[in-house]
């Protein structure tokens, strides 16, 4: 049985406390790739009308990504960008974007947050949409890239004959993404904590 705070407020919360609860964070981080992994999986099965199901679809960006020779931070983004979709049915970037905003640089998490409307380039219009909605972001310094990301690896990523990386070939690269955060309000508490 692990050791607890006493506290019945934070008010009342001690550095001994604290310390305790730092040293339990940093066991249950590490334990953050196997969850996230875990929660991926969920979209295995799950075709909502598509050719392959979100599992799929998710594996085959990735492979499209690392075939190409991004590095990892890219390619473990191309794997979860749409991780939100079991939670996030309206607004399955933000949940992607919240599970990767300690992990990755800015570039790649505004490519993530807006690849539903880049993308939309390809079917908005069969929908009732303005395809042409990425627009309003021409200007934007990521506008390419995540235009780019469309193209390349979301947007024809939905092939049941093309070439499917398990799993077990994106997990390494999603362990070191994920073993120390860049941006994180907590960072240097858990870093000083972790000492």
């Amino acid at each position: 049985m692990n050791a607890h705070a006493s506290f019945k407020s934070l008010q009342e919360s001690v550095n001994g406390d604290w310390q305790l609860i730092l040293s339990e964070f940093g066991q249950f981080a590490k334990g953050l790739p196997d969850r996230v992994m875990a929660h991926l999986k969920l979209l295995e099965g799950d075709f909502g009308g598509f050719p392959v199901d979100r599992y799929t679809h998710s594996l085959q960006t990735a492979t499209r990504a690392i075939r190409d020779g991004r590095d990892d931070e890219y390619v473990v983004c191309a794997l979860l960008h749409d991780i939100g979709d079991t939670l996030g049915t309206y607004n399955h970037p933000d949940v992607a974007v919240a599970i990767l905003k300690p992990f990755v640089c800015e570039a790649n998490l505004w490519m993530i947050q807006h690849h539903n409307i880049f993308q939309g380039y390809y079917f908005f219009h069969h929908i009732g949409m303005d395809r042409n909605m990425r627009e309003q972001f021409r200007d934007h310094d990521h506008f390419e890239r995540t235009a780019e990301f469309c193209e390349l690896y979301d947007s024809p990523a939905f092939d049941a004959h093309a070439e499917t990386l398990p799993i077990s070939e994106f997990e390494p690269l999603l362990r070191q993404v994920f073993a120390t955060p860049l941006n994180s309000l907590y960072k240097a508490a858990f870093e000083s904590g972790s000492k």
